[in-house]
């Protein structure tokens, strides 16, 4: 079984990623929704709460309590869908690649997708899911947060980066690459006519 993580910041594209995955029929486990759950344990609003239970959880359980809670979602969702790849959307911190990397060791495949603040906010402004997503000031904060889980070393240390700075069809194509093995270390090449191809 392949297991593909992908990490980005918000607005970046990880959840068009895990669209397109589904669309080709790759089973997409999206770690926020363990937290999502937890919070909705509690009797708290996910959208008012998730940064504040993603804390709890990792001070309560271990830095990489969320990983942990996911790697059986991972392996029921492969195996409910007979797949042969599995998407795990949203890694935030070095931990957490640590136990993915432990647990599916070669078969591990981090994808980072990254885009410039200014094109991520635009987007954000665009989707509107909370108010994170409409003040700038707020995003900010909120990129402040998934930094301090050390999602910026997790981005850095991704086998591919996808530059998610083009349409949103070259974007597509780009996922389509990785999740087909087109694209098995370095970054996809923004230059390519159908994104598959990668540069060392």
């Amino acid at each position: 079984m392949r297991v593909i993580g992908t990490v980005g910041l918000p607005g970046s594209g990880k959840g068009e990623a895990a669209t397109v995955a589904e669309e080709e029929g790759v089973p997409v486990v999206t770690m926020g929704d363990v937290i999502r759950a937890e919070c909705r344990d509690r009797g708290l609003d996910p959208a008012e709460h998730h940064g504040e239970i993603a804390r709890a959880l990792r001070e309560e359980n271990g830095p990489a309590a969320i990983a942990e809670r996911s790697v059986p979602l991972i392996e029921d969702a492969a195996g409910q869908a007979d797949a042969d790849t599995v998407l795990v959307d949203g890694l935030r911190a070095p931990v957490e690649l640590e136990r993915f990397r432990e647990r599916f060791g070669d078969d591990f495949t981090l994808v980072a997708i990254t885009a410039p603040f200014d094109l991520r906010a635009e987007r954000l402004g665009e989707r509107g899911r909370d108010d994170s997503d409409v003040d700038v000031e707020a995003l900010r904060d909120r990129e402040e947060r998934e930094r301090e889980f050390g999602m910026g070393a997790v981005i850095d240390a991704a086998d591919v980066t996808i530059d998610n700075t083009d349409t949103l069809t070259v974007f597509r194509d780009r996922v389509r690459a990785v999740l087909r093995g087109d694209a098995a270390s370095g970054v996809v090449d923004a230059a390519s006519n159908d994104g598959a191809e990668v540069e060392k």
